[in-house]
């Protein structure tokens, strides 16, 4: 007697999407050397992400790291230019940390849509896009293609807190 074994196939995306969300969290935090943190917690009245159809917008994201500042100032003066860029990276994992308290998982990205990356600049400081590039290459590195994305750089008088870098992100997720 040929008997076909059952397998259903919404167990089949269980198993894909549940290996898929284990390797991509454990590709941040080789990439990181930590695990990506819970989202931080607004610093005002607003939320840190919202769900708009296929688009996930977060609200700007500053560069904290276990609950404090990564550095303060303006770059090109208080903050050298490589401090910003790794605040950069730091804003952008924030970022992804308020798109999963919307999602659950990153695996359910499809793409990363845009940044908008605000970096507070010392008068005279042009260096906003390589600061940029601390959020669009770790993106790259952990997405691939889609990491890629549209992006902004704008040099600022100010920011909250102080901070260096504020970042906002746009994502598509899989529907």
């Amino acid at each position: 007697m040929n008997q076909k074994i059952f397998y259903p196939v919404f167990l089949d995306i269980f198993i894909k999407q549940n290996i898929g969300i284990f390797m991509l969290e454990q590709k941040i935090a080789e990439i990181l050397g930590y695990e990506i943190p819970a989202a931080p917690k607004p610093v005002a009245a607003y939320l840190p992400a919202q769900k708009h159809g296929d688009l996930i917008f977060t609200s700007g994201q500053l560069p904290f790291k276990e609950g404090k500042l990564a550095a303060e100032g303006k770059v090109g003066d208080q903050v050298s230019e490589e401090k910003a860029i790794e605040c950069a990276g730091i804003c952008a994992v924030n970022c992804l940390s308020a798109v999963k308290s919307v999602i659950g998982d990153l695996d359910k990205i499809d793409q990363i849509v845009k940044l908008v990356v605000f970096v507070n600049s010392a008068a005279g400081f042009t260096g906003q896009p390589k600061v940029a590039n601390g959020a669009s290459e770790l993106l790259v590195e952990i997405f691939g293609d889609r990491g890629k994305h549209a992006r902004s750089a704008v040099g600022v008088a100010e920011l909250p807190l102080n901070a260096p870098v504020e970042i906002e992100m746009i994502v598509r997720i899989i529907a």
